[in-house]
């Protein structure tokens, strides 16, 4: 089985999303992964303990991905491990009326993780600059100043969104939150059969959409806006990986190793050791409560 380098997929310089691999061949079977993913997700478990006890970071992990490219089934089998209390999960769709009477990192931003905790975006702040780019027509719910139509919507506005999202990103990484994304790398032929799939076997039918044909018919655009936003905002405080999803077995394991190995750069972390004046008399409460 070969080995996995996290740094392969971390993005550093300019990519092409077309000429990145969407299925990762290690030479294993998928039982031989859950073991490895297995073994991960119980070191992470016991991190986020040691973190809880420290109490100076929190950790965002950011999921973006094509619908169908596996985000709800990762969250469950990465953070599976997890005390219940030390992850969070958030999933941001459409925003509400209230949501939309604020600028719209508001609600990320009262979305973000305590500390000694982890929080993961399924779907994220990023759909301001994926899905409103694919959509414009959806900006005008945000009431902006000056853009009364589509038509006032320029290549400077995305520009904008963009380094405000990296100053976001700066703001909470100089503050505690450690932040890592994932951008969920499926191929086009993958999703259709995952969409078959939720057609054919009746226990899936509930997750298909029509939207879902909707969206797949503007593949390339949301591919194009994929990579620009990549690419402009991945950071040395907050980088982006690209990780093969057709295979959701190695996608999970990928996914969760590169959080291990991320997290191992904080040798900080660690779980605090007794006041003086308690370890002095430590002897002491034993015998008290031994009498009991």
């Amino acid at each position: 089985m070969k080995s996995i380098n996290p740094e392969d997929f971390k993005v550093v310089n300019k990519i092409e999303l077309s000429k990145l691999p969407t299925n990762l061949d290690i030479g294993a079977s998928d039982d031989k992964k859950e073991d490895k993913l297995d073994n991960v997700r119980e070191k992470l478990s016991d991190l986020q303990d040691t973190m809880y006890a420290h109490n100076r970071y929190g950790v965002l992990i950011c999921l973006q991905g094509m619908d169908t490219s596996g985000k709800d089934s990762l969250i469950r089998e990465v953070f599976k491990e997890f005390n219940s209390r030390g992850v969070v999960v958030h999933s941001f769709k459409t925003p509400n009326s209230t949501e939309l009477e604020h600028n719209y990192l508001w609600r990320h931003y009262l979305a973000l993780p305590e500390k000694g905790k982890f929080a993961v975006f399924n779907r994220t702040h990023y759909e301001n600059v994926l899905v409103t780019r694919v959509h414009p027509e959806y900006i005008l719910n945000e009431n902006l100043p000056g853009i009364e139509e589509v038509s006032s919507i320029t290549e400077t506005f995305w520009e904008n969104r963009m380094e405000q999202i990296k100053n976001f990103e700066k703001h909470i990484t100089q503050n505690g939150t450690i932040v890592i994304k994932f951008f969920l790398h499926m191929s086009k032929e993958e999703q259709r059969q995952r969409l078959l799939r939720r057609l054919e076997e009746k226990k899936h039918n509930w997750k298909f959409s029509v939207g879902d044909l909707k969206e797949r018919g503007r593949w390339d655009d949301y591919m194009h806006y994929y990579e620009e936003a990549i690419n402009n905002t991945s950071t040395e405080y907050a980088p982006w990986y690209v990780i093969p999803a057709d295979d959701k077995e190695m996608c999970r394991y990928i996914v969760a190793k590169i959080i291990w190995e991320e997290m191992q750069k904080y040798t900080d972390i660690q779980e605090p050791k007794m006041e003086d004046k308690l370890q002095e008399n430590i002897e002491m409460y034993k015998e008290i409560l031994a009498k009991e």
